[in-house]
């Protein structure tokens, strides 16, 4: 009798712990199912896969592995010009869509996913969010970024950096033939020369500092894209990683819990920046006047400190002009070394050969004193500007989605999208529309010679540079 008892005695005292955790465990599922049926019905009626519908890290598994913007592109193909692509993520692919979302006016703005390229702690022109701030900073560097401006006050270095590039092929032929590197130091002497001008940060990869070649290096290393991937799927935990300082620092890189060893991607290059852009803010005023037609750092420097109402610290013109020198040099050595391995392809010989007929045609009025074709003469040539768009459309630098929000329900392509959605597009999948372009995996520059109609339909198409508002501002 006492150990019966006993016995009912203690499954008693069991009874309720044991229904605290089944209805512990109930409520979790039910939570865990409520907020799986809630992702997937807010976007009720817009086409996709579930396993992206339900939850975000189907795609940062693509993201993880390289294949996230083709498996974009493969999924549009799939479901439409309109498909899911996360539980609160959709990407477009059409031009009502692009007109929607990126056209002026639209009252879609940058998502935080842009804060990751902030430099120095401080925003610029590419991370601001709203469409104000952003047109602000914009005002102070559209002149300088145009056309005209350009021409008028670039070409000569450009023409330069040329004719370095053409004896680099004659000095160093090992480094010249190997175009990653030979054409990033094209890139960066270009830009470097641009932005900061000879006296404060141009630089000399092109005739051999070894240093200026160094700061390439963060480029070089493939743990870059790991940090941009927790950087973008993990940013606080990535921004707490990244700060720990002395023990427990030692701690987590031991553990080998770091994105990427430090000093980080870049940091070479960033830290170039920030001292041309301390030199030059330490130079006499005369000198500062005398760089703002000429150059960046220059125009920046008119809204410097007090003498205008809200201007810009000496940190945010660093960082204006530092991430101006980041976004410069990937895209253009990248589309570069795509370019001329297109034209080296067997089968694209006989581009090459029209290129070249093009180019040997220029009279010795478009050439400068050393024979190189100046950059107006070249600026005329109709066969490289197809050749260039070729390359840009089939190789685009950045190809990946350009993420956009909107705080208000809107209508996108017919579909309702509620608010705060995170929409986007990418030039891999506009640029890839066969209904647009026959034939969009050949590499044939001449599509861009056609017929009339035809060319002007793909130009509404070619999102190299983005469009609207935010289009890049280095465009030309």
């Amino acid at each position: 009798m006492d150990s019966w008892g006993k016995m009912i005695e203690i499954t008693a005292s069991d009874i309720p712990f044991q229904s605290i955790t089944i209805r512990l465990t109930i409520l979790s599922l039910l939570t865990f199912t409520y907020f799986l049926l809630a992702n997937f019905l807010r976007h009720e009626g817009i086409p996709g896969s579930k396993a992206y519908a339900v939850t975000k890290w189907r795609l940062a598994y693509d993201d993880w592995s390289g294949d996230r913007t083709r498996t974009i592109h493969k999924l549009h193909q799939k479901y439409g010009p309109a498909v899911r692509i996360g539980p609160n993520e959709l990407s477009l692919n059409s031009l009502t869509a692009m007109k929607t979302i990126y056209g002026a006016g639209s009252g879609f703005e940058r998502t935080s996913f842009y804060r990751m390229f902030d430099v120095y702690g401080h925003q610029n022109l590419f991370t601001f969010a709203s469409v104000k701030a952003h047109g602000e900073r914009k005002k102070l560097l559209n002149h300088a970024y145009s056309k005209s401006s350009i021409l008028r006050g670039s070409t000569a270095a450009i023409e330069e950096k040329v004719w370095q590039f053409m004896q680099l092929l004659d000095v160093e032929p090992e480094i010249a033939s190997e175009t990653f590197s030979s054409f990033h130091y094209y890139a960066l002497d270009n830009i470097t020369h641009f932005l900061y001008g000879e006296k404060f940060g141009a630089t000399a990869a092109l005739v051999g500092s070894r240093s200026d070649r160094k700061m390439l290096d963060d480029v070089l290393d493939p743990s870059r894209r790991k940090l941009a991937w927790f950087a973008c799927h993990l940013p606080r935990y990535t921004k707490w990683l990244m700060t720990r300082t002395g023990v427990a620092e030692n701690i987590v890189a031991g553990l080998g819990l770091l994105p990427q060893k430090k000093p980080t991607v870049y940091t070479g290059i960033r830290v170039h920046a920030l001292k041309s852009c301390e030199a030059f803010l330490a130079s006499p005023e005369d000198v500062r006047i005398a760089s703002s037609t000429a150059t960046i750092i220059g125009r920046l420097g008119e809204s410097h400190g007090s003498k205008k109402q809200g201007g810009l610290s000496d940190l945010e013109i660093a960082s204006e002009a530092a991430d101006h020198l980041l976004a410069g040099v990937d895209t253009t050595s990248d589309t570069l070394m795509f370019l001329i391995w297109a034209l080296s392809l067997p089968e694209n010989s006989h581009f090459q050969e029209i290129l070249i007929r093009e180019i040997a045609s220029l009279s010795t009025f478009d050439l400068d004193f050393r024979g190189i074709p100046t950059a107006e003469a070249t600026g005329k040539l109709q066969y490289l500007d197809a050749v260039i768009k070729e390359t840009l459309r089939l190789y685009a630098p950045l190809p990946a989605s350009e993420p956009r929000s909107v705080p208000l329900d809107t209508i996108i392509d017919g579909y309702k999208v509620p608010a705060n959605t995170v929409v986007s597009m990418s030039p891999y999948s506009l640029h890839r529309n066969a209904d647009v372009f026959t034939d969009p995996l050949v590499f044939n520059p001449e599509r861009w010679l056609g017929e009339q109609k035809q060319v002007a339909e793909m130009k509404k198409w070619f999102w190299a540079f983005s469009s609207g508002g935010r289009m890049c501002i280095g465009i030309q």
